[in-house]
């Protein structure tokens, strides 16, 4: 929480802050949190769990930890499991995890965002038809790798120019290129571009999320006409990381913080105007406190 110093010496300041429509939860992700409140609102005896943190949000798993359910982190936590019921997350997961659960016959509820469930269909069909596999995306993200266990072996992933100019693939089969959901859309066409010069058969389809363009859109329109740039997000948020680099870029004075708590006024210095988005895993509650804080202060 800001200081009662910080708030004095910024009092009476004419302040103007824009706050993003898009900020905050977006469809996939409200359905998988209530989806997990639901669970432990009306479970009986039986645990309940979900495969990695529901979201991307330490302040909910937080909340959803004290309402009784318990975050499995690894498989290995995963396979020890002998009864309960297990959500999957909404950046879903490979296919060979559903398979694991009903050959151990734990029951599944399945938060998976229903937008990166269409790749899995797409990258599942395109595979059986024979073709190659590019997924444009982080390869460490639990969203890209639940993608590539729905891919079939022929499967490779692109997250930067470097990787998009020296992939090699097989030029007697087809490709089929997806993106990560959350992916910067100005990126996603800037990797497409350098694939498609290399001559391979290839089909593009653009999975990044309609709703994860329009925050992007409207996050750098509003870094363009503030003076300094607040983005609210977890850490580990891959598309809060993205509407950071995306403010940084035409706002250097943006700063990215999970809570209230890592806002440090002092930071923002003498300005007038102040843009405020969050990422798709950023509950509004946050994001509102940020907001009424600044104004208050300001």
């Amino acid at each position: 929480m800001p200081s009662a110093d910080s708030a004095n010496k910024w009092r009476g300041q004419r302040m103007n802050v824009k706050r993003a429509k898009t900020a905050g939860f977006c469809f996939g992700v409200k359905r998988a949190v209530e989806t997990v409140y639901e669970q432990a609102k009306n479970s009986d005896a039986a645990p309940i769990y979900t495969y990695g943190p529901i979201i991307h949000n330490e302040e909910v798993v937080k909340d959803l930890e004290n309402q009784g359910v318990i975050v499995l982190r690894t498989e290995q936590e995963l396979e020890q499991l002998t009864e309960g019921t297990v959500i999957i997350r909404s950046h879903g997961v490979a296919k060979y995890i559903y398979e694991k659960l009903e050959k151990k016959k734990i029951q599944i509820v399945d938060a998976t965002c229903p937008f990166v469930k269409k790749i899995h269909r797409i990258v599942s069909r395109e595979s059986a038809a024979g073709k190659q596999i590019v997924i444009i995306g982080n390869p460490k993200h639990p969203e890209v790798e639940g993608i590539r266990g729905w891919a079939g072996e022929q499967v490779f992933v692109v997250e930067t120019k470097e990787d998009a100019a020296s992939l090699v693939l097989d030029s007697a089969r087809a490709v089929c290129v997806v993106a990560q959901t959350t992916f910067n859309y100005n990126k996603f066409q800037d990797l497409v571009e350098i694939i498609s010069k290399k001559s391979y058969d290839v089909s593009v389809l653009n999975t990044i999320c309609g709703a994860t363009r329009e925050r992007q859109t409207e996050a750098r329109s509003i870094a363009e006409e503030v003076d300094a740039m607040i983005v609210i997000g977890d850490k580990h948020s891959s598309n809060t990381q993205k509407l950071f680099e995306i403010c940084k870029g035409a706002c250097k004075d943006t700063y990215y913080i999970q809570t209230l708590d890592d806002l440090d006024l002092n930071q923002l210095g003498s300005v007038e105007t102040v843009g405020i988005t969050a990422g798709a895993s950023t509950p509004n509650n946050i994001i509102e406190e940020v907001q009424n804080n600044v104004r208050i202060i300001f």
